[in-house]
């Protein structure tokens, strides 16, 4: 059952690179055509609500949520199908609170955002720092990946061509945002998550077909396929093994709600809502698709350990990045006709464009804020074409260092990687958007306080949890450094991000603090209202 077909693999290969071909021409056709800032980091603002949430939701949903978070469910049961609720969670959250704020207030990048109220370098270039310290742990997760998701499916084992994989992969990533810009991404991510959605409904009825449509049934067989009985259907199998389980998941889910929706690519998407109105619906989308692709996982995760069992599961890959795809394959049964041959090719299509758009949307952020924080933004103003020049080469800069790292640990446990972006947003990113659109009385010493504190905490906490070391499935299995007992970091770093802003802010004295709170009175109504929106 874990077995692909060479129909399937052939059908599989052709596609990709058919996939691969179409996306980068659709970059190229629309991507921008003259040298306009607007254009290329906003896409002249001109995506309907509906499109501009679809590209929102695709970028937010990553291949590490379609195979990390699917695999936690096949693994776990309810702590996975919990896992999965706290990312549609973390958009509601934005959608709510920061969604038409951040728009309001930023033009290109989170460092226009941040320095809406506190202008000046230093918080342009830490905002740029964090957003790459951010989004690259994710780009290596995606890339690292990929190797092993086409060898997977496709069937071979070479390590060599494993990794030619990654270097074409990531070049074809760089490409994508350099050539396509804000308009080009996004309409891979239109694509993305169109193919995702669809390929994943029908895998999903094709599984409750196999249990007469009933949940119940599916979640009984699941329980039983999983090895631990009713275990599986309860809290704490995931952090089992862990001192302080219960705050051990309490504390990974906070991560994942604070700051999944808080990452630089995902924020990026607000500027490009024409108005507030445009942003709210836009993010309606967003929560609509992410919320029935929570469910669609769901009910293929729970189908892979009822279908297929969850040693096996394990066993074609610990961490169950495998699972969504597994569970696709033994939705069909055993004879497998043309059409759900062609099923299947769609799913394993849209997991290898879920890669694509993913890496290309962060290589976007991370090169945008490059050039229009760190280059740009100088005292002498740089010209329209010379800034662009500047964000495609930003692009391959960013990009190159993240193919070789990708290349370096694409053998390692994935994992920490992810919890260390999610616990950088949580962390520094979350406090630091929070208290700038809503604090008066928050300064510029608060603010990089929040910035580099936050980003340091869980730099320096991260090497020491039982991910990276002191685990059979940690980064580093044979090695033994693990001294914090939780599993992430948030428990200390997400309080102590919002704690040095206060402290930050204390320290700034009242003078500073009245200062910026005139300020913040001055473009108030700009930022939580978008009153005369003004650009800078």
């Amino acid at each position: 059952m874990t077995e692909f077909s060479d129909s399937a693999q052939t059908m599989s290969l052709v596609a990709f690179t058919a996939i691969a071909t179409i996306t980068l021409l659709l970059c190229v056709m629309t991507g921008p055509d003259r040298d306009d800032l607007d254009e290329f980091y906003t896409g002249y603002r001109s995506l309907s609500p509906l499109r501009n949430g679809l590209a929102v939701a695709g970028d937010y949903i990553s291949a590490a949520t379609v195979l990390g978070t699917g695999g936690v469910i096949a693994l776990c049961g309810y702590d996975g199908v919990v896992l999965a609720l706290s990312t549609a969670l973390s958009l509601m959250l934005l959608m709510f609170l920061l969604a038409e704020p951040l728009r309001n207030a930023g033009r290109f990048t989170m460092g226009d955002a941040l320095a809406r109220r506190m202008p000046g370098r230093a918080v342009r270039i830490t905002a740029c720092a964090v957003t790459l310290a951010a989004l690259l742990p994710m780009m290596l997760v995606q890339l690292a990946g990929t190797g092993q998701l086409l060898a997977f499916i496709l069937g071979f084992s070479g390590a060599s061509v494993k990794t030619g994989c990654v270097v074409c992969m990531g070049v074809l990533m760089i490409s994508y945002a350099a050539i396509g810009g804000m308009k080009g991404t996004a309409l891979i991510q239109m694509m993305k998550i169109v193919m995702l959605l669809g390929s994943g409904a029908a895998v999903a009825a094709l599984v409750l077909h196999r249990f007469d449509w009933n949940p119940g049934t599916l979640f009984d067989a699941a329980a039983e396929g999983s090895g631990v009985g009713d275990a599986f259907l309860r809290s704490g199998l995931e952090f089992a093994g862990g001192p302080y389980p219960r705050v051990d998941m309490i504390t990974a889910q906070l991560s994942v709600v604070l700051g999944g929706a808080c990452l630089p690519h995902i924020t990026m998407r607000m500027y490009t809502a024409s108005s507030a109105r445009q942003v709210r619906r836009s993010m309606s989308w967003a929560v609509s698709a992410v919320a029935l692709f929570v469910l669609v996982m769901t009910v293929v995760g729970f189908g892979a350990t009822a279908l297929v069992g969850r040693v096996v599961i394990a066993r074609a890959d610990p961490q169950g990045n495998t699972a969504y795809l597994l569970g696709s394959r033994a939705a069909f049964g055993n004879g497998v006709s043309t059409g759900e041959a062609l099923l299947f090719t769609a799913v394993t299509t849209a997991i290898f464009l879920t890669v694509l758009a993913s890496v290309a949307g962060m290589i976007l952020a991370c090169a945008n804020s490059l050039a229009h924080d760190v280059f740009a933004a100088r005292a002498t103003k740089t010209a329209p074409h010379r800034e662009m020049l500047l964000a495609r080469l930003s692009a391959l800069a960013v990009g190159a260092p993240t193919i070789l790292l990708a290349t370096q640990v694409q053998h390692r446990s994935l994992q920490p990687l992810v919890t260390l972006s999610f616990c950088l947003g949580a962390s520094a990113l979350a406090p630091a958007l929070v208290y700038s659109l809503f604090w008066r009385r928050y300064t510029r010493t608060g603010l990089l306080a929040t910035l580099i504190g936050g980003t340091v905490s869980v730099l320096v906490l991260m090497p020491g949890t039982n991910l990276v070391s002191g685990s059979p499935v940690s980064a580093f299995p044979e090695a033994d450094f693990n001294w914090f007992p939780f599993t992430t970091t948030g428990i200390v770093t997400v309080p102590l991000g919002f704690a040095l802003g206060w402290l930050g802010t204390v320290a700034s004295g009242r003078h500073k603090a009245d200062e910026q709170r005139r300020h913040y009175e001055a473009v108030e109504g700009r930022i939580l209202a978008g009153a005369v929106r003004g650009e800078k």
